[in-house]
């Protein structure tokens, strides 16, 4: 038996994460992954990045600790290979590559900023055999602070994919009329895409869902269903700001956007006529560690 162990390193729109993973391998064995450590700093990027149009000094300084902090982390693990990917926040921030040039100087740390297709390319080639039925049809919805990934999936196999600009953090800064126009596009793409296909599920991914299926209090590999979702997510919006955070014991940068990532997914199913959704704990640093173990980044 082998045991090697990789980084990731996933720079979102709303949190920093470094997932630490073992790679289990054993002769004429499949080689399995199992996380071994996952931290999430809220450095909310996207609130610069969709604002003001750039990153602000304070949260590169941040995004400099964090780094090096991370850095420590993999050392103790004894991490022997990493990658580092940003996601829309920093592909659109107007000094995103500067940050990026920065952080390499100060940590030694070189941050690959991914685009919207090569980030759904990479969320796909996590493991879903064990979840994916070979003769049944999906929706992988993968929900981000800045952009939104759709993939679908039809006897195991990809069929189209595409990655809109309709994240939690920038639902929450964007004007409504700007969030019911992309709403539109995002509507149009899933009829389009799944008017063919019968009995479609959702498979959602991204700390809101995930979150979410936590508090659904369901077993593991067990779907939730839309009227659930439903429900839950008439529930969280009465709710206050302050509340969500007292109550239901949320962190504050969760409290907010569990909201609109809600929404996202419920519009996601109707849209798709999915009845249920599974919730497998997989996302960009899975990919990113399956990545890497495959030399595909």
């Amino acid at each position: 038996m082998k045991i090697k162990k990789y980084g990731a390193i996933d720079i979102g729109s709303n949190a920093v994460r470094l997932l630490v993973a073992n790679v289990i391998e054993e002769k004429n064995k499949e080689p399995q992954f199992k996380k071994s450590s996952l931290v999430r700093v809220p450095i909310r990027l996207g609130a610069d990045a969709f604002v003001s149009g750039t990153i602000s000094e304070d949260n590169i300084n941040r995004m400099i600790d964090a780094m090096e902090a991370f850095k420590l982390i993999m050392k103790v693990h004894g991490v022997e290979k990493y990658k580092a990917c940003a996601t829309s926040a920093m592909r659109e921030a107007e000094n995103g590559i500067d940050v990026a040039n920065t952080i390499l100087k100060k940590t030694q740390i070189e941050i690959d900023i991914i685009d919207g297709k090569k980030e759904a390319a990479i969320i796909s080639s996590t493991d879903l055999n064990q979840l994916i039925e070979s003769d049944a049809t999906y929706l992988y919805v993968d929900v981000g602070g800045g952009s939104t990934e759709f993939t679908l999936f039809s006897q195991g196999r990809i069929i189209n994919s595409k990655s809109f600009k309709i994240g939690t953090v920038r639902l929450i800064n964007n004007k409504k009329s700007e969030n019911k126009a992309i709403f539109k596009k995002v509507q149009e793409w899933i009829q389009e895409n799944t008017k063919n296909y019968k009995r479609i599920s959702l498979i959602g991914s991204g700390g809101n869902i995930n979150k979410l299926f936590k508090m659904s209090g369901r077993d593991a590999g067990k779907p939730i269903s839309y009227i659930y979702l439903n429900a839950q997510y008439q529930f969280l919006k009465k709710m206050s700001y302050k509340e969500r955070i007292s109550e239901l014991s949320l962190n504050p940068d969760r409290a907010d956007v569990i909201v609109p990532a809600t929404k996202i997914y419920l519009s996601a199913m109707k849209w798709s006529g999915a009845r249920k959704i599974f919730v497998p704990k997989i996302g960009l640093s899975d990919g990113i560690i399956k990545s890497l173990y495959l030399n595909k980044l």
